[in-house]
This record gives C-alpha cells, sequence and structure tokens, in this order.
C-alpha cells in the first residue's frame, strides 16, 4: 500500500514535470522568437528516434543470444546502453537541425532555433518517458490501496505481479524527489545539447555528429552504470542534479545573453532614423 504523503508527493513531481515545457515554451518563445515548427520538429525527432528506432534497436539486440550473452558484461553493457542512446538521439537530432537549416537557411543565426528545438525535443522526452510512465505508477498505486490491482491484472503471471507489488511498496516521498531531479536534468541537458548542436553547425565544425554523441553517451553512462548495478540510483541522480545545475546556470547566461544583444540592436536600429533626421 502507498501511503497518502507519497502518492502526494507523486503527483506534484508529475505536474511539475508535464508543466516544465509548457511553462518555458510561453515564456520563451515572445522573446526570442523561435517557430513552432522548432518545437514540432524536436517532439517529432524524439518520438521517431527515441520511442521507435532506439527501442527497435535494443528489441533487436535482446532478441540474439549472442548479443544477450555480451550484454551480461556490466562494461559492455554500460558501453552499448550509453552509445545507443547517443547515437539514436544524436543522429535525429543532426537529421532535424539539418532539415530546420535547409528550409530556412536564416535559423543559423537565431539561436532561439536551437531553443525552441530544444523544448520540443526535452518535452517529448519529459512527458513521454516521465510524466506518462509516473501516471501509470499513480495509476497502480491508487488500484492497490484500493484492493483492485491484482484484479486489474489477472492475465499477468503471479511472478510479475509480485515484482509490481515489490515496486510500489517501494514507493517513497524520496522517490518523487529523485524523478523530479532526474526527469528536470534530462530536460536541461536536451536543450543544452540543442545549443551546442546548433553553434556546431553555425560554425561548420567537421565533427558535430561524432562529437555530440560521445557528449551525449557521457550524460547517458551514469543511468547506465546504474541499470548495470555497478552504482546506486542516489550517486547517478546526485550527477545529473550537479551537472544539471551548471548546464542551466550556462544557458541561462547564455540566453540572457542573447537578449540583451537583440535588445542594443533594436536600441540602435530605432536611433539611426532620429541620427539621420538630425
Amino acid at each position: 500500500m502507498v501511503s497518502a504523503l507519497t502518492l502526494v508527493c507523486l503527483t506534484i513531481a508529475t505536474l511539475l514535470i508535464a508543466a516544465l515545457p509548457i511553462w518555458l515554451y510561453r515564456k520563451t518563445k515572445p522573446r526570442f522568437g523561435f517557430e513552432r515548427r522548432d518545437v514540432i520538429v524536436g517532439i517529432a525527432v524524439f518520438a521517431l528516434f527515441s520511442m521507435v528506432i532506439e527501442r527497435g534497436l535494443h528489441g533487436l539486440v535482446l532478441s540474439n543470444a549472442t548479443t544477450v550473452g555480451l550484454l551480461m558484461n556490466p562494461a559492455i553493457f554500460v558501453i552499448y546502453g550509453a552509445l545507443a542512446t547517443g547515437i539514436c538521439e544524436e543522429v535525429g537530432r543532426y537529421a532535424g537541425m539539418k532539415w530546420l537549416i535547409k528550409r530556412d537557411p536564416a535559423s543559423l543565426q537565431r539561436p532561439g532555433t536551437a531553443l525552441g528545438y530544444g523544448i520540443g525535443h526535452g518535452g517529448a522526452e519529459a512527458w513521454l518517458v516521465g510524466v506518462l510512465v509516473q501516471l501509470q505508477w499513480i495509476l497502480y498505486a491508487l488500484l492497490a490501496d484500493r484492493g483492485m490491482l491484482d484484479q486489474y491484472f489477472t492475465s499477468v503471471p503471479a511472478e510479475s505481479l509480485l515484482r509490481l507489488h515489490a515496486v510500489l511498496g517501494s514507493l517513497a516521498p524520496e522517490t518523487a524527489a529523485l524523478f523530479l531531479v532526474e526527469r528536470a536534468a534530462a530536460f536541461v541537458f536536451q536543450v543544452g545539447l540543442s545549443v551546442g548542436m546548433w553553434h556546431m553547425l553555425r560554425e561548420r565544425f567537421r565533427f558535430t555528429l561524432p562529437f555530440m554523441i560521445v557528449a551525449h553517451a557521457l550524460i547517458a553512462l551514469p543511468v547506465a552504470m546504474y541499470q548495470a548495478r555497478l552504482i546506486p540510483l542516489l550517486a547517478a541522480d546526485a550527477v545529473y542534479l550537479v551537472f544539471g545545475l551548471i548546464v542551466m546556470r550556462a544557458l541561462r547566461r547564455y540566453f540572457l545573453g542573447v537578449a540583451a544583444a537583440a535588445n542594443r540592436a533594436a536600441r540602435a536600429a530605432s536611433a539611426a532614423p532620429e541620427k539621420a533626421g538630425d
């Protein structure tokens, strides 16, 4: 049985993550002028490359006895998990941004493009990987509280049902805090990766895609190490908390600088006609 306090904490954490991309979209769109298309492309890329292609790759790998045997080695499991995430998502991000640039070459001169894309990509992850999954666990907790969980899963094997009860029994207010840290940090990283790729494409950096794949794989390392049972969840989340705050601070300073530069340019443009009139 999940306590009422735990349910309240899980619900609040889920609502906060659900609201994060929507709030950021509404707050920053008027200021940085990105297109709705940028956000939609980010959503579509994550849905296709992470939820379909990456999961399809995992299904293919896990269906082969040889590769399953290799993945029993924790080091190989960690490398595979980190690289699979990095390759699938960054190939998708690269393709999505190249499409945006091809459609509107001027987008390379608008930092808001990267922000809009990052909100879409990160927002899709927040909802598809975080909010919807967490709502499912909240529903299971409510069913268990009413004694209806076993009736709901009548066709599920008894062993799987016992594991489900064990997971529900382990839920606590701290679970909500960890969920909040993980999902918020993931969202910040997605925006940061989008800004990084946009800058590299603008500067025509030759190794943009390999660099971004490695960067994303490094970000995915802590969670892969946790899944391989090499480090505890608390350690992985502590890493994400620290680096998430660092990236968030860097992004804030960067976009405040962008806004200040735009304001200076606007003031200079408005002052030019006055000088001409004098």
